[in-house]
Protein backbone atom coordinates (compact mmCIF):
# COMPACT_ATOMS: atom_id res chain seq x y z
CA UNK A 1 0.00 0.00 0.00
CA UNK A 2 1.05 3.65 -0.92
CA UNK A 3 -0.12 6.43 1.08
CA UNK A 4 -0.25 9.46 -0.98
CA UNK A 5 -1.26 13.40 -0.03
CA UNK A 6 -1.60 15.88 -1.66
CA UNK A 7 -1.22 19.53 -0.54
CA UNK A 8 -0.75 23.12 -2.49
CA UNK A 9 -4.13 23.76 -3.53
CA UNK A 10 -6.14 26.98 -2.75
CA UNK A 11 -7.81 30.26 -4.41
CA UNK A 12 -5.62 32.04 -6.79
CA UNK A 13 -7.39 34.53 -9.37
CA UNK A 14 -7.18 34.03 -13.01
CA UNK A 15 -3.51 34.20 -14.25
CA UNK A 16 -2.22 33.63 -11.33
CA UNK A 17 -0.20 30.69 -10.16
CA UNK A 18 0.19 27.84 -7.56
CA UNK A 19 2.33 24.69 -6.98
CA UNK A 20 0.85 21.45 -5.92
CA UNK A 21 3.35 18.61 -4.18
CA UNK A 22 2.25 15.06 -3.86
CA UNK A 23 4.29 13.51 -0.96
CA UNK A 24 4.86 9.93 0.17
CA UNK A 25 6.64 8.29 3.04
CA UNK A 26 7.78 5.53 0.97
CA UNK A 27 11.38 5.65 0.12
CA UNK A 28 10.99 4.02 -2.42
CA UNK A 29 9.26 6.50 -4.01
CA UNK A 30 11.16 6.68 -7.08
CA UNK A 31 9.93 3.10 -8.43
CA UNK A 32 7.04 4.74 -9.14
CA UNK A 33 5.37 6.85 -12.46
CA UNK A 34 3.32 9.22 -11.37
CA UNK A 35 0.08 10.86 -12.48
CA UNK A 36 -1.83 14.40 -11.77
CA UNK A 37 -5.33 14.05 -12.39
CA UNK A 38 -8.45 16.47 -11.86
CA UNK A 39 -11.68 16.15 -11.62
CA UNK A 40 -14.11 19.13 -12.22
CA UNK A 41 -17.96 19.67 -10.84
CA UNK A 42 -19.98 16.84 -12.91
CA UNK A 43 -17.40 15.81 -15.04
CA UNK A 44 -14.97 12.52 -15.23
CA UNK A 45 -11.61 12.33 -13.73
CA UNK A 46 -9.13 13.65 -16.64
CA UNK A 47 -5.73 13.82 -16.33
CA UNK A 48 -3.49 16.22 -16.55
CA UNK A 49 -0.07 15.08 -16.44
CA UNK A 50 2.69 12.53 -15.62
CA UNK A 51 6.14 11.69 -15.31
CA UNK A 52 8.09 8.79 -15.46
CA UNK A 53 10.42 7.31 -12.42
CA UNK A 54 13.91 8.91 -13.73
CA UNK A 55 11.99 12.46 -14.61
CA UNK A 56 12.78 12.23 -18.50
CA UNK A 57 9.64 11.38 -19.98
CA UNK A 58 6.48 13.48 -19.13
CA UNK A 59 2.75 13.77 -20.68
CA UNK A 60 0.41 16.70 -20.70
CA UNK A 61 -2.94 16.95 -21.66
CA UNK A 62 -3.37 19.63 -24.23
CA UNK A 63 -5.64 21.72 -22.31
CA UNK A 64 -2.88 22.94 -20.13
CA UNK A 65 0.28 22.64 -22.09
CA UNK A 66 2.61 25.39 -21.68
CA UNK A 67 1.24 26.24 -18.70
CA UNK A 68 1.62 23.64 -16.17
CA UNK A 69 5.27 22.19 -15.50
CA UNK A 70 5.42 18.37 -13.48
CA UNK A 71 8.60 17.52 -11.85
CA UNK A 72 10.02 15.42 -9.55
CA UNK A 73 12.42 14.88 -6.50
CA UNK A 74 13.02 11.49 -5.28
CA UNK A 75 15.45 12.29 -2.71
CA UNK A 76 12.13 14.26 -1.07
CA UNK A 77 9.69 11.55 -2.46
CA UNK A 78 7.54 14.43 -4.03
CA UNK A 79 6.04 15.00 -7.02
CA UNK A 80 5.36 18.84 -8.11
CA UNK A 81 3.13 20.31 -10.15
CA UNK A 82 4.00 24.28 -11.08
CA UNK A 83 0.45 25.56 -12.21
CA UNK A 84 0.98 28.92 -14.12
CA UNK A 85 -1.82 31.51 -15.65
CA UNK A 86 -4.48 29.25 -14.40
CA UNK A 87 -7.52 29.95 -16.01
CA UNK A 88 -11.13 29.21 -13.90
CA UNK A 89 -11.41 26.13 -16.19
CA UNK A 90 -8.88 24.80 -14.51
CA UNK A 91 -10.88 24.97 -10.93
CA UNK A 92 -11.26 21.24 -10.41
CA UNK A 93 -10.13 18.67 -7.42
CA UNK A 94 -6.37 17.54 -8.23
CA UNK A 95 -5.14 14.13 -7.19
CA UNK A 96 -2.17 12.49 -7.64
CA UNK A 97 -1.54 8.83 -8.21
CA UNK A 98 1.19 6.12 -8.91
CA UNK A 99 1.60 2.85 -10.77
CA UNK A 100 5.11 0.52 -10.36
CA UNK A 101 6.51 0.58 -13.43
CA UNK A 102 8.86 3.00 -16.04
CA UNK A 103 5.85 5.07 -17.18
CA UNK A 104 2.18 5.77 -16.93
CA UNK A 105 -0.08 6.75 -19.53
CA UNK A 106 -3.17 8.65 -19.14
CA UNK A 107 -6.07 6.61 -18.62
CA UNK A 108 -6.73 6.32 -14.86
CA UNK A 109 -6.87 2.48 -14.71
CA UNK A 110 -3.28 2.95 -15.54
CA UNK A 111 -2.32 3.78 -11.90
CA UNK A 112 -2.53 1.77 -8.76
CA UNK A 113 -2.78 4.17 -5.74
CA UNK A 114 -4.31 7.56 -5.17
CA UNK A 115 -4.61 10.44 -3.08
CA UNK A 116 -7.67 12.43 -1.95
CA UNK A 117 -7.04 15.26 -3.76
CA UNK A 118 -6.84 19.08 -3.15
CA UNK A 119 -8.88 21.67 -4.24
CA UNK A 120 -7.84 24.21 -6.80
CA UNK A 121 -10.26 27.26 -7.25
CA UNK A 122 -9.56 29.83 -10.00
CA UNK A 123 -11.71 33.42 -9.78
CA UNK A 124 -12.52 35.59 -12.50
Amino acid sequence: QVQLEESGGGWVQAGGSLRLSCTTSRHTFGAYAVGWFRRAPGQEREIVSSISQSGRTTLYAGSVKGRLTISRDNAKNTVYLQMNSLKPEDTAVYYCAVRGGTFAGRKTDDYDYWGQGTQVTVST
